[in-house]
């Protein structure tokens, strides 16, 4: 893919978001790619089953196998609303847990959001390249990004393609993706990703909203969405730690919410809010996290009446974000659903099932993994099949698709594609000719 190969090189030899300041001449020569054509297409993959459907049997016509933006997105999110589930938006920081999330939104015929922090973008670039002006975390985005875009067709699934968590001082990486988004719009008709959270919620009110406005007449010209947070999310993500703010920071306020209706609705209905009602990241001891998703529905309601009869039939007119997932009692999970929850957040638990994998790969085989020879088997005998890291990033991935499976159900997010049972892949190889069989 010409742009892209072009897109990525400036991204990595570029300073930050001074990197996509260039002029584009140099990409000027690259035909207009139609929005209908996919990534196979361009760079003739294969394309069969799934990855060739142009829809899908239950959900709206315009969405389709492969990363989903501009309207395609918000039908998706639209028919989340209406027919009472929520999507999983899982934190990602190599290829190999985007793997295991197409994997799973594929078992589970369903779709799924791949989102990635600015922490985990310049993880996935390497911890080796230098992040001044973030360049490393902008590179490590559009990097991950094309590997979505690639592989989300191949596994015949829709994806919404976000960022997480972009406080202020962040803003730089944001405006660089921004940019990617912007240059991949001229040249294929669609952003490269399909949304971005902008978090000033430690920010005043009025400061929060007036950035998001700016950010959402931005998004919109491209078909982007914007979600922003209101009140504080509470524990420790990404660096990010708010396990000590005040309890009342936690929980947000209808007037609140509808001052952020209110502002951005003119702009785009391209936007959803994570409020806070009392969403803590990690996973605490029973008890320590109380919950109040009702906050959400009086919101509603609150919004609703000041419409009159302009409020939506369902008298639902936000789209909300559920962040701090991980942990949360199944009952709580889908009452926050029934209230308009459309996306929860999923990252300590991935992380967590990832690492047991692995730490559960190692329990079983560790006497073949103290030395590249000699095994219970013989003192000659080699250990190459064991320690080769295919074998225990598998386990890890296979691990994290059945947390990922929980979350699906959790969510009510299964069988919602209607294209049936995920056949079992054929031809595949593990290392040296079949390897251990995880």
């Amino acid at each position: 893919m010409k742009f892209g190969v072009t897109l990525l090189a400036t991204v990595v030899l570029g300073s930050g978001a001074d990197a996509f300041t260039a002029s584009t001449s140099r990409t000027s020569r690259v035909s207009k790619v139609s929005l209908s054509e996919k990534i196979a297409d361009e760079l003739s993959l294969p394309c069969e089953d799934e990855c060739a459907l142009k829809s899908f049997p239950n959900l709206p016509e315009s969405v389709h196998p492969g990363v989903v933006t501009g309207q395609a997105m918000v039908d998706l999110l639209n028919h989340a609303k209406e027919n009472g589930y929520a999507i999983p938006a899982v934190n990602c920081v190599s290829s190999s847990s985007i793997n295991a999330c197409l994997e799973a939104a594929r078992r589970n015929d369903a779709p799924i959001i791949i989102q990635f922090s600015s922490g985990g973008s310049q993880f996935y670039a390497g911890k080796g390249l230098n992040n001044k002006n973030y360049a490393a975390a902008i590179a490590g985005a559009v990097s991950g990004a094309f590997h979505v875009r690639t592989l989300s067709e191949q596994y015949g699934v829709p994806v919404i393609l976000h960022t997480d968590h972009c406080a202020k001082k962040l803003l730089p990486w944001v405006d660089g993706l921004l940019a990617a988004s912007e240059r991949y719009y001229e040249k294929h008709g669609e952003p490269l990703f399909s949304s971005h959270m902008i978090d000033l919620s430690e920010e005043p009110i009025e400061e929060n909203i007036e950035i998001c406005k700016d950010y959402l007449s931005r998004f919109s010209k491209i078909g982007m969405l914007l979600e922003m947070e209101l009140g504080i999310t509470g524990g420790e993500e990404d660096g990010v730690n708010n396990e000590d703010v005040p309890l009342e920071d936690l929980y947000s306020k209808p007037e609140e919410i509808y001052q952020v209706y209110d502002a951005l609705t003119p702009i785009s209905d391209k936007f959803t809010v994570a409020a806070a009602f009392g969403n803590v990241h990690g996973v605490y001891s029973p008890g320590n996290v109380k919950l109040e998703p009702k906050i959400l529905t009086r919101a509603q309601d609150y919004i609703s009446e000041k419409l009159g009869d302009k409020a939506p039939a369902d008298k639902k007119p936000v789209k909300f974000v559920f962040h701090g997932g991980s942990g949360s009692d199944v009952s709580d999970i889908q009452e926050a659903i029934s209230y308009g929850v459309i996306k929860m957040n999923i990252d300590t638990d991935t992380q967590w099932s990832y690492w047991e994998g692995i730490k559960n790969f190692e329990n079983k085989y560790h006497d073949y993994l103290q030395g590249q020879i000699g095994n219970p088997e013989g003192p000659e005998k080699p250990n190459k099949k064991y320690y080769d890291p295919r074998e225990c990033l598998r386990a890890a991935e296979v691990n994290t698709v059945k947390r990922l499976d929980q979350c699906f159900a959790d969510l009510k997010c299964v069988k919602i594609l209607g294209l049936g049972e995920a056949e079992e892949a054929e031809n595949v190889l593990g290392p040296r000719r079949g390897g251990l069989p995880v």
